[in-house]
């Protein structure tokens, strides 16, 4: 299998910033094989292949993650090399949104469209309850925390009894996130062209960064708390169907496995923090 010999756990950890050109290669083939295969499933049947294409990638590094902790018991060194592959893993994630966003943005409306309709469904149902006026931030700052925490927990639980399987739902994420930079990025050229009759190339490249730093200023956190749900719950799979993992090892775990989703649920309330507090200061 070509994706299975592409790139290893070892070679990602060295070289982190390959992963970001995989990401949008990625996508791109999964939208292209989608549009040939399934035209009429695009939007969902593009998130499978993703997943298809980086599943390999991802259960060879829950294999090694879980290799690491039966090593030894100093959570500090377990730590920095779990986030070596988070690293990456962020990279990888970062790479699917860049690839999704350029395929919107420069694609005719009818086909950005039927290639991301669930997607677009998503935003519009999510925007469809605004916040009133009457809201403080803290209320609006716990139904943030209440919903990233919904996604954490789904995150950990496809970990645990499917493997890799957090990674669909992280490859959704990226498409959704895709879908509203694609939108803004549309938007912004939409009244730029009214106002002064022309969109330049350079105002396309500062439009995509905006509509980037926008919603990954906040979803860097919230991202990277999932890729750690998602390992920490894969960690676990791993031992468990280990015939191998005694019961003290299993401890060791279980134990690393509690920190990681610790550390997750910080990176949430910060995420979520970003999100009421200061993007909108920003944009």
């Amino acid at each position: 299998m070509v994706f299975e010999n592409l790139v290893k756990p070892w070679d990602a950890k060295r070289f982190p910033s390959k992963l970001f050109f995989f990401g949008i290669v990625f996508s791109l083939l999964a939208v292209a094989f989608s549009l040939w295969i399934f035209p009429e499933q695009v939007s969902l049947v593009m998130v499978f292949l993703v997943v298809l294409m980086t599943i390999p990638l991802m259960y060879f590094t829950l294999i090694e993650e879980e290799q690491q902790d039966f090593r030894t018991d100093k959570e500090l060194w377990l730590l920095r090399e779990h986030g070596k592959s988070i690293r990456f893993l962020m990279y990888l994630f970062l790479g699917l949104v860049v690839g999704f966003s350029l395929f919107y943005i420069f694609s005719p409306e009818t086909l950005v469209n039927k290639v991301f309709s669930l997607q677009l469904k998503t935003i519009e149902n999510i925007n469809s309850n605004p916040v009133s006026g009457g809201v403080i931030l803290s209320d609006l700052f716990l139904s943030v925390l209440t919903n990233n925490l919904k996604v954490l927990f789904f995150c950990l639980l496809f970990a645990i009894f499917f493997g890799a399987g957090a990674i669909f739902i992280l490859a959704w994420n990226a498409s959704v996130i895709s879908a509203a930079v694609g939108t803004y990025v549309r938007n912004g050229l939409a009244k730029s062209a009214a106002l002064f009759g022309f969109s330049s190339i350079a105002y396309h490249f500062n439009l995509f960064v905006a509509g980037l730093l926008r919603y990954m200023l906040h979803g860097i956190f919230e991202v990277g708390a999932y890729f750690i749900a998602g390992l920490a719950g894969g960690i676990i799979s791993m031992a468990i169907v280990n015939k191998n993992v005694r019961l003290i090892k299993l401890k060791i775990v279980v134990k690393d496995s509690i920190l990681l989703i610790a550390i997750a649920i910080i990176l949430l309330v910060i995420g979520a923090l970003v999100e009421v507090f200061i993007t909108p200061l920003i944009f």
